[in-house]
């Protein structure tokens, strides 16, 4: 079951394009919440596809390839809801703060992107009603309904990245963890992907840190808060494909059932 978030009085999307949000497994019995910032290359009709070609938003720039399907997966294999983006992150960024020049970026991986270049206030401004405020609306509501039934969430994003950053910058990862000060989640997750039988290659804070002001929705919805958390980036040639988003679901699903089932994780952190 998937419920779609439409914001109201937005002209941006039209009726019959898809909600700025999709939630899905929502009432799901996991005390988890699974979050995906950019698993959608969409962009509306209204912003004709930011004056690029269809080229570029097959590319990671546009979206983190694979996360739609691992999230899918890894939902049900946890019984978990999931709060997925509608749109391209170059639509808006809703892993950036509002306050982040590159929220809507007028040049992202090198790339211009007309569509983005001397917006007005306004145009920034119906943005964000569109489509980063009903995200976080989204999450927080769904934060919400754990707090109603007395519970702390484990609260879990999901990204991709590239397998090479530039002609000389390999990326040996086939998945990192994203951390900063709570290591409930993540150092275990570490240590029982490292023990894998399949020789998991695993990154602690790579190719991205935890630690940068650029992973907002972790550190608005999750850290500020107290809760149980990790970020999660898998190499997108790996979870590309049905098969190989099934694959990494079960690694995934094996690796946090023993700490996700330590009933003592699902507290407000305190350190």
């Amino acid at each position: 079951m998937q419920d779609v978030i439409r914001p109201v009085d937005c002209p941006l999307i039209g009726p019959d394009e898809p909600g700025a949000v999709r939630i899905l497994n929502e009432h799901g019995k996991a005390r988890v919440l699974l979050v995906g910032d950019h698993v959608s290359n969409r962009i509306p009709g209204a912003l004709n596809e930011l004056g690029l070609d269809d080229r570029v938003l097959k590319r990671h720039v546009a979206y983190d390839i694979g996360t739609r399907k691992l999230i899918t997966h890894l939902s049900e294999h946890l019984d978990a809801p999931a709060v997925l983006a509608g749109y391209s992150r170059l639509v808006v960024d809703l892993n950036r703060s509002l306050e982040d020049p590159s929220v809507i970026p007028a040049i992202s991986d090198n790339i211009p992107i007309p569509g983005n270049r001397d917006l007005s206030q306004e145009q920034r401004a119906l943005r964000v009603h569109c489509f980063y405020t009903p995200y976080r609306v989204a999450i927080e509501r769904m934060l919400h309904r754990f707090r109603e039934r007395g519970i702390v969430p484990a609260f879990i994003a999901i990204h991709s990245f590239t397998p090479q950053l530039t002609d000389s910058e390999h990326r040996p990862w086939n998945i990192g963890l994203m951390w900063d000060k709570d290591p409930r989640i993540p150092v275990p997750l570490l240590e029982s992907l490292r023990a894998h039988n399949h020789g998991i290659n695993v990154g602690d804070n790579e190719p991205y840190s935890g630690k940068h002001a650029a992973d907002y929705t972790i550190d608005h919805h999750a850290e500020a808060a107290g809760l149980p958390h990790v970020s999660i980036e898998t190499r997108q040639d790996l979870i590309n494909t049905e098969q190989g988003a099934e694959y990494w679901a079960n690694i995934l699903h094996e690796s946090l059932r023993d700490i996700l089932a330590d009933p003592d994780l699902y507290r407000l952190w305190q350190g």
